[in-house]
């Protein structure tokens, strides 16, 4: 049965591929490539490998602490950005909510493929941050909310590439876990 192995370790590779462009659409990608994962290795257990079948086991641990440290820093990364353009926590949690609001506007609202949600991302992160600084007790002046509002987006943009990045790493990793016997 060593065919079924190796037929959903390609669908591993092709699916997990397709997962990455989820995480440039702000979607769970990291966490499917990880559950698919867990598929695998769950059929290698039962039907080919047996109890020989550990090294995905470990890799499937690393892989979830990589998924873990992406969303972190994805999720701190626009409000970071916002504290380094000298922004308030209204503007730190205007650029969280508006990059997530982005996000979801920007998939129907830009229509360029797979980009318009990320694209969407920045822009709301962007807007989210100014509305922040722009309101409250202490507002700016509109002038004076554009670096933390630019700092959110530009946090936002990486924070996007950070998970990119850790979403590839998890991925390469399940499936060196996946490979190796």
């Amino acid at each position: 049965m060593i065919w079924l192995h190796w037929g959903l370790v390609g669908l591993f590779t092709l699916l997990g591929a397709g997962c990455l462009l989820l995480i440039i659409m702000q979607l769970p990608g990291t966490w499917i490539i990880l559950t698919l994962g867990v598929g695998v290795q769950l059929v290698d257990v039962a039907w080919v490998h047996g109890d020989d079948a550990s090294a995905g086991w470990w890799a499937l641990g690393v892989g979830l602490v990589l998924a873990i440290v992406g969303e972190i820093l994805e999720a701190v990364s626009g409000a970071a950005g916002a504290k380094a353009g000298g922004g308030t926590k209204r503007a730190m949690w205007g650029g969280f909510i508006g990059g997530v609001i982005g996000a979801i506007l920007g998939t129907p609202l830009i229509p360029v493929p797979i980009l318009g949600t990320f694209i969407g991302a920045i822009v709301g992160a962007f807007g989210g941050a100014m509305v922040g600084e722009i309101t409250g007790a202490n507002a700016r002046s509109p002038a004076g909310a554009i670096a933390p509002a630019t700092g959110a987006a530009a946090g936002r943009a990486v924070g996007t590439i950070v998970k990119m990045a850790t979403g590839v790493a998890v991925w390469l990793v399940v499936l060196a876990g996946l490979l190796i016997r």
